[in-house]
């Protein structure tokens, strides 16, 4: 049995809130988001920062490996839920290749407290 790749995580996607004169915000409607299983990936902890001044917060980052050939749907603004955390997407995806062929893909995420 092999230590790597044994997490579960579920991926959410919102769309996009349309305002009263029909266009497309920036803003997402977390109520109406989709989700979506995802085995045999690892999530492992990355940096973590503090802040202090009127509010304190730490920014802890997070790092989603999909097993060799897999990709997982995900872009900046989605979240993941992993390890009994709600994390979003850092940035855009990470996506590997050999040859020309796709290895693996790896995600940043960030979780922010405070």
């Amino acid at each position: 049995m092999s230590l790597h790749y044994g997490q579960t995580v579920v991926t959410l996607r919102a769309p996009f809130v349309v305002d009263r004169y029909g266009n497309t915000t920036s803003e997402r409607d977390w109520t109406r988001a989709t989700s979506t299983t995802v085995a045999r990936v690892d999530v492992v902890p990355q940096e973590s920062t503090e802040a202090v001044g009127d509010r304190p917060v730490v920014v802890t980052g997070w790092r989603l490996i999909t097993r060799p050939g897999t990709d997982v749907d995900l872009g900046p603004g989605d979240r993941v839920t992993a390890l009994g955390r709600l994390l979003e997407v850092d940035g855009e995806p990470a996506r590997y290749l050999l040859g020309a062929r796709h290895h693996h893909t790896e995600v940043r995420l960030k979780e922010v407290n405070g």
